[in-house]
């Protein structure tokens, strides 16, 4: 018999601590490779802005980091937002066989509405970050041609 697993535990951990992978650690064990795979882009994208913070904004590669960041962090509010919305019998049937029925409650949907506010919050910042900077880029290397 596989252990309990709550929806609404597994929402707010991919709220809070998903892009390092703890939602999948939760649901699939520590042999799951692709929790341990959300670990590295991470810690790319925080070395980004470890980087702008460091050496400021004309550096190039924290330009490149950074969206990774975004978009891991992007990326596991939709899962959140998935798990917490994903129906009672579907959950139970994929993580609850046979076990202790799961239902929905209402810190299941606060964390879907909190998972969407930064996820939308989130991803408009890196399209903004990554737009900027690309913009950026191609002005100062138009100027180089005219020169």
């Amino acid at each position: 018999m596989t252990a309990y697993r709550s929806k609404t535990f597994a929402t707010w951990i991919a709220l809070i601590g998903g892009s390092l992978g703890l939602h999948r650690l939760y649901l699939y064990g520590r042999r799951d490779p692709w929790a341990w795979l959300h670990v590295l882009p991470t810690a790319i994208g925080v070395y980004g802005v470890m980087r702008l913070n460091d050496l400021g904004q004309d550096d190039q590669l924290a330009w490149v980091l950074i969206p990774v960041l975004g978009l891991m962090l992007a990326g596991t509010m939709m899962v959140a937002i998935y798990y917490g919305l994903m129906p009672d019998e579907k959950w139970n049937a994929r993580f609850n066989p046979g076990g202790p029925a799961h239902r929905t409650s209402w810190s299941t949907i606060i964390g879907v509405m909190l998972a969407l506010a930064v996820g939308v919050g989130v991803l408009m910042a890196t399209i903004a970050y990554g737009g900027e900077h690309y913009f950026e880029y191609q002005i100062e290397e138009a100027k180089k041609i005219s020169q």
